[in-house]
This record gives C-alpha cells, sequence and structure tokens, in this order.
C-alpha cells in the first residue's frame, strides 16, 4: 500500500513572492509542496490575526508548515490556530530574544518608522546604474523574487517583526539557519541546525543542502514524536 503523502505549505518572507521555493524539492512519493502568497493585512492588524486569515489557504489536513524569515513567524501564528504536523522555519526566529540588538533598539526607540519604505518600490532604477556585477547581480535575484512593495505593506511587516511577543519558543520546531546570516545573525539564534555558509537568502543560494539534509531532519523528528506519543 502506497505511504499517505503528506502535504508541504511554503510560506515567503518579507516582499517576497512564493518563488523562492522553486528549488525546494522533497521526496514525491512522500510530499507534495504547496506555495502560500502574501495578501494585503488589514490597518493595524495584529500578526496573529494575520495568521490566522492565512489558515485559510490551508486545504489539507495536518500539514507540514515551512516558513522563510518573517514567514517563519506567520507558521509558527499558524500553528496556534490548526493541527500541523511540522513546522520548519528557515532563516527566521523563534521568539522575540533572537532579534539583533539593532533591531531590538530600533523597537525601543520607534526609529523604525521613519525609514522610507516608500522608495522600495524603485529599486528597479538601481539596475541602470553603474553599481558593479557583483550588486548588480544581488538586485537581478531582488527582481526575480520580489514583488510585494506597497508600502502600507511592507510598514505592517517592519512593525510586526520588531514587536512580536512571542517569549518562548514553540516545541518541535525544526530551525534551519545560516551563519552567514546578516540579518538575523546566529549568535543570537539558539537551537538551530546550521547551515555553515548559509545567508539569509539561503532558500535561493544552497538549496541543493536543503534538499539533501531536510528529509532527513523531518523524518528523524517526526519519528520522534511518533515514539513519545
Amino acid at each position: 500500500m502506497p505511504s499517505k503523502i503528506i502535504h508541504v505549505y511554503c510560506m515567503p518572507g518579507m516582499s517576497a513572492k512564493p518563488n523562492i521555493f522553486e528549488h525546494l524539492r522533497l521526496p514525491e512519493s512522500q510530499f507534495k509542496i504547496h506555495w502560500l502568497s502574501w495578501i494585503p493585512p488589514y490597518k493595524k492588524e495584529p500578526i496573529a490575526d494575520y495568521s490566522k486569515r492565512m489558515t485559510e489557504f490551508i486545504h489539507h489536513h495536518n500539514p507540514i508548515l515551512i516558513g522563510v524569515s518573517l514567514g517563519g513567524l506567520i507558521v509558527q501564528e499558524m500553528q496556534k490556530h490548526i493541527k500541523v504536523r511540522q513546522v520548519i522555519i528557515i532563516s527566521s526566529i523563534k521568539n522575540k530574544y533572537e532579534l539583533p540588538k539593532f533591531m531590538r533598539f530600533g523597537r525601543k526607540t520607534k526609529l523604525y518608522k521613519l525609514l522610507p519604505t516608500g522608495l522600495a518600490k524603485h529599486y528597479s532604477v538601481l539596475l541602470k546604474l553603474p553599481i558593479g556585477k557583483k550588486n548588480k547581480k544581488r538586485l537581478k535575484l531582488y527582481e526575480k523574487y520580489l514583488g510585494v512593495f506597497d508600502k502600507a505593506y511592507l510598514n505592517w511587516c517592519i512593525d510586526e517583526i520588531l514587536n512580536w511577543k512571542q517569549e518562548k519558543h514553540l516545541p518541535g520546531i525544526i530551525h534551519i539557519h545560516g551563519d552567514k546570516d546578516r540579518l538575523f545573525p546566529i549568535k543570537y539564534i539558539d537551537d538551530c541546525e546550521v547551515l555553515p555558509g548559509g545567508s539569509h537568502i539561503m532558500i535561493i543560494t544552497r538549496f541543493h543542502w536543503i534538499n539533501k539534509n531536510l528529509p532527513s531532519l523531518i523524518e528523524k523528528r517526526l519519528s520522534a514524536k511518533t515514539n513519545i506519543s
């Protein structure tokens, strides 16, 4: 008898299109991958309420949820509203204490509210400037994988990241984090699978490592849950 397929839902990071998961591969005999997309948040909508609305796009019972960066916060909040088999976060945080010091400072001073988020949609202008091959290549990646630049949305994202209230990380989460992540530096992160050389965008740049190691990480964690139960 064939094994029952496990449905995997993937939530991208801030501003990112779901195609950041285009290279993610899991054994098709066991898993089926579904991409989630950002929906517009309501004005001053708490992340808990937003995440509850996102559960409306989960169409299978007891799925695995994968979230990257801010998407990692979203899937952790979704877990509080629906039954899930496993939560996996990549390049993300598990509680407010894993935020780096500069973000905590921004939270206390409210300086983040001065960020010119309305300029984000004009980043494509930079592609026309003589900025060097390395930066040009990086901007090309942004052009391909980023697509949500609404000012209200960006302000909401930044506010919800900096003011996330989760005190303790939820048990059983698989957390994959790069030791070269500049947004969420590894020195603030506890209890994670470290990807050597991985940056904040390693879901795109280091997908071979993720594809090779993620199935065994899932199997190990699900087996442990089965033995406990």
